[in-house]
């Protein structure tokens, strides 16, 4: 989630170093979100093969504590020592001088963001393991250029902070707008439904069912839908069905949900796959889709087997997955480790608004896919670079010889979509010149064909602060800012926004005047999304 501006082609001038740096390790900017199969790489979760430029995090780390990072200052050829490099707890990958890449595959989810507001609207302040910065900042529109065919365009910007020599540097990605739903290929979705006793809480099935009625109405004849759900067992409520004129019998369905007991997730998601395989249809999107709040307690408890036959069913049919979380109580972990293992991507809903956005607007909207494994990588000068640290994406880490090699997985990402990476840089004193060069890699949907698009920036790029900066980069820095907050609230973090401001992200405010930011943001636009994050970051300073 970090962001210096880059648009266009690239290599302007002082880049013959850095080109031979770049061939050698692979340029990468990775994509995900999901909509189709992808290929044998391991795509997994805080335990999964994705290394980032340092060493590769012990399978057991709590999420948080990853992170791309080097220090030009200090490194010598190796990682540092254990513990060298915290800052308030927040253990960062170090990587090796004079390695000055950073490669990730992309990543569209948005749930941690919706989980904060839900914990936080209820009184309690996240568990800062949930926090993940990547997907605040994802949860907020960008005007980013969009590019003509399938694909990406590359923008990269940026500005300083009130820290000297740090700024925050903005790399985002756009594919182009989502076509019409005329245009769209067929869609065959496999809803697997959690009928468990916890979700007969207000705002869990009765939500999904509501959103799940509507949003069958607006689906295309020629798409089709099957039903499973789980409690105790699994059970196929409703098989593949072309919808056509049988929409009937896809809401009696709906309608006759009820929860029941536990919580067998295992059986579910085997169950859900068995049934998506049945019914998968050639040239369509062919997606299973679990709403659930991914508390298993019965039967096949343990994540690695259950991860497993999502890896298996995605590697032989393509089928991928996608995550909708509901209530209070949210097994945040396991949902997204299955959709990272499921080439999909998860979201998370708490009111009716939200289920009906999710299931009428972006899933029907986004069937379509655009890019198959998108990686991404930047590369930064050291002539004008002395630190970078990438911001979130700590599961989403691809080693930087891997970048071309499209054996590895990377993200799927459809129409409409934007990804935005952000970067805390410390430039050297005086630096002027060439800044980095981001370039994202993907796959052809259909021919698997690989294609990349660069872009650049220059340090004058730089030129004023960050809250002075274009509207984008604004909201960009108050949703990293809050998430900062938020994973570093043990850590010593200044939520009354005294002079001591703490936290691990440069120039970070307090939250009364991050609070302050966001409600100036949300009055100028009058835009909903950003007066709830202004009213999420009130909230968590009053809790502070």
């Amino acid at each position: 989630m970090n962001r210096y501006g880059i648009h266009g082609e690239r290599g302007r001038r002082g880049t013959t170093a850095l080109l031979a740096l770049t061939l050698a390790g692979g340029l990468l900017l990775a994509g995900c979100g999901g909509t189709d199969d992808a290929s044998n790489g391991a795509k997994d979760t805080a335990a999964d093969s994705r290394g980032g430029s340092g060493p590769m995090p012990a399978p057991d780390r709590p999420r948080g504590e990853g992170g791309q990072r080097y220090d030009g200052g200090t490194s010598s050829g190796g990682a540092r020592e254990s513990g060298e490099g915290e800052k308030n707890g927040d253990s960062r990958e170090i990587a090796p001088d004079p390695d000055y890449l950073s490669t990730f595959a992309l990543d569209v989810d948005t749930a941690s963001y919706g989980y904060a507001r839900r914990t936080l609207s209820e009184g309690r302040l996240p568990d800062p393991s949930t926090v993940r910065p990547e997907e605040f900042v994802n949860s907020f529109r960008q005007d980013y250029e969009r590019p003509d065919g399938d694909g990406f365009s590359v923008t990269v910007d940026g500005a300083r902070t009130d820290d000297e020599d740090w700024s925050l540097v903005r790399v985002g990605l756009a594919t182009r707008p989502a076509e019409r739903q005329s245009e769209r290929p067929p869609a065959a979705l496999t809803f697997v439904i959690d009928v468990s006793g916890s979700m007969a809480e207000p705002g869990r099935l009765d939500l999904a069912q509501e959103a799940l009625g509507t949003m069958t109405d607006r689906l295309r004849d020629d798409d089709s839908v099957a039903i499973v759900t789980f409690s105790d067992e699994a059970e196929t409520v409703l098989p593949m069905t072309r919808l056509g004129d049988r929409r009937g019998r896809v809401h009696d369905a709906i309608d006759g949900l009820e929860p029941m007991e536990s919580t067998n997730l295992g059986a579910g998601v085997e169950t859900g796959y068995e049934t998506a395989v049945e019914g998968r249809r050639e040239g369509a999107t062919n997606r299973v889709v679990l709403v659930s709040d991914a508390l298993a307690n019965t039967g096949d408890t343990d994540a690695d087997s259950i991860l497993e036959r999502v890896a298996t069913e995605r590697r032989e049919h393509g089928i991928t997955l996608f995550g909708v979380g509901v209530g209070s109580d949210y097994g945040d972990a396991l949902m997204e480790r299955l959709a990272d293992r499921g080439d999909g991507h998860t979201t998370y809903v708490s009111t009716t608004e939200d289920a009906r956005e999710v299931f009428s607007a972006q899933l029907p909207r986004n069937i379509e896919l655009t890019a198959r494994d998108a990686k991404a990588q930047v590369a930064f000068d050291p002539e004008t670079v002395a630190e970078f640290r990438l911001v979130g994406y700590d599961n989403r880490q691809v080693a930087d010889e891997d970048f071309r090699d499209d054996r590895v997985d990377g993200g799927e990402v459809g129409p409409g979509h934007t990804v935005t990476a952000l970067y805390a840089v410390r430039t050297r004193s005086g630096a002027d010149g060439h800044l980095a060069t981001a370039t994202v890699r993907w796959l052809d949907p259909d021919s698997r064909t690989p294609h990349e698009e660069s872009g650049d920036v220059e340090t004058d790029a730089l030129g004023g602060s960050v809250w002075d900066a274009d509207h984008g980069l604004r909201v960009t820095a108050t949703a990293a800012y809050f998430a900062d907050a938020l994973r570093t609230s043990d850590g010593g973090y200044d939520h009354g926004g005294g002079d001591d401001h703490g936290g691990s992200l440069p120039g970070a405010p307090g939250l009364s005047e991050l609070s302050e930011r966001a409600d100036g943001l949300a009055d100028r636009t009058e835009d909903e999304d950003l007066r709830d994050l202004a009213e999420a970051i009130e909230e968590a300073n009053r809790l502070a």
